[in-house]
């Protein structure tokens, strides 16, 4: 097993960019030199604040040209993430990784679908990012992407720039209405009823809380989506990164090693067993 896995590597903050009050986009550069190892979209790293502690956050861009760059949208909820979030430009944090399965694509010439709820964005951010360099790859893209409040949307300018593409269908929805607000209103499934779906040509990828991708894979099961067809971000308590401590268990699964990324088929039994 290589040392990136297991040991961390200095990583030194490049940028910051706060998307709200409480989540901040961070580049991090390498202190030394690092393998040329590429990130997919999906994957995840551990990163380890100095003195705090480790936790898994997945890459929320994937930067073409340069390898050793890693991109992280870190929101504070917790010790460590908290002090992941408020670590200034030119300090130093951990990296191991890349971990896990990223999202697959399949063979082209099909439709795609992408629904994010509030941080979930961020996993699907280097994929989309991804689809839009190879286009052609691709027929109807949709991204949905749900959020509490206004206050809450990620990449607010990157976004403004995807609903403007003429290849690309884009709906922001929030949970309740707010004065100025424009957009639609109402959870992410909602939205999905609205869309056209061709079934039998349909990739859906899922990224949220846990009700809001078993709600919406519901939607796209019930629209006729096979659940080998719909992949889901699944996050437990990920601590080793290389499926040996079996904290993230989830069934017969180690996410962090057969995950995050799974298709729905895999992991809609274990998701109805309540508190598995």
């Amino acid at each position: 097993m290589s040392t990136a896995h297991m040991l961390p590597t200095g990583y030194r903050v490049h940028s910051r960019t706060q998307e709200t009050t409480d989540t901040v986009t961070v580049t991090l550069t390498p202190t030394t030199a690092v393998p040329k190892t590429p990130v997919l979209p999906g994957q995840f790293m551990m990163l380890y604040a100095h003195g705090v502690g480790e936790v898994a956050i997945s890459v929320s861009d994937a930067p073409r040209g340069d390898l050793g760059v890693l991109v992280h949208t870190v929101r504070s909820v917790g010790a460590v993430s908290r002090a992941l979030h408020d670590t200034p430009v030119g300090a130093v944090v951990g990296v191991r990784g890349p971990f896990g399965h990223g999202w697959n694509l399949h063979p082209g010439g099909r439709d795609l679908v992408v629904v994010a709820g509030g941080v979930g964005l961020a996993p699907l951010r280097p994929v989309i990012g991804s689809v839009l360099a190879e286009r052609d790859r691709f027929r109807r893209v949709t991204v949905i992407v749900g959020a509490r409040s206004p206050s809450n949307i990620l990449f607010g300018a990157e976004l403004a720039a995807w609903q403007a593409r003429e290849d690309l269908d884009v709906e922001l929805t929030i949970d309740q209405p707010v004065s100025g607000w424009t957009g639609a209103v109402g959870f992410v499934t909602e939205s999905l009823h609205r869309i056209n779906i061709d079934p039998a040509r349909t990739t859906a990828l899922l990224c949220g809380p846990e009700p809001m991708m078993r709600f919406s894979a519901r939607v796209l099961l019930d629209r006729g989506v096979p659940a080998t067809d719909i992949q889901v971000s699944l996050e437990r308590n990920m601590q080793c990164g290389v499926g040996v401590c079996g904290h993230c268990q989830l069934g017969e699964l180690l996410l962090c090693r057969d995950g995050p990324v799974v298709d729905f088929a895999t992991a809609e039994p274990l998701l109805r067993v309540p508190e598995l």
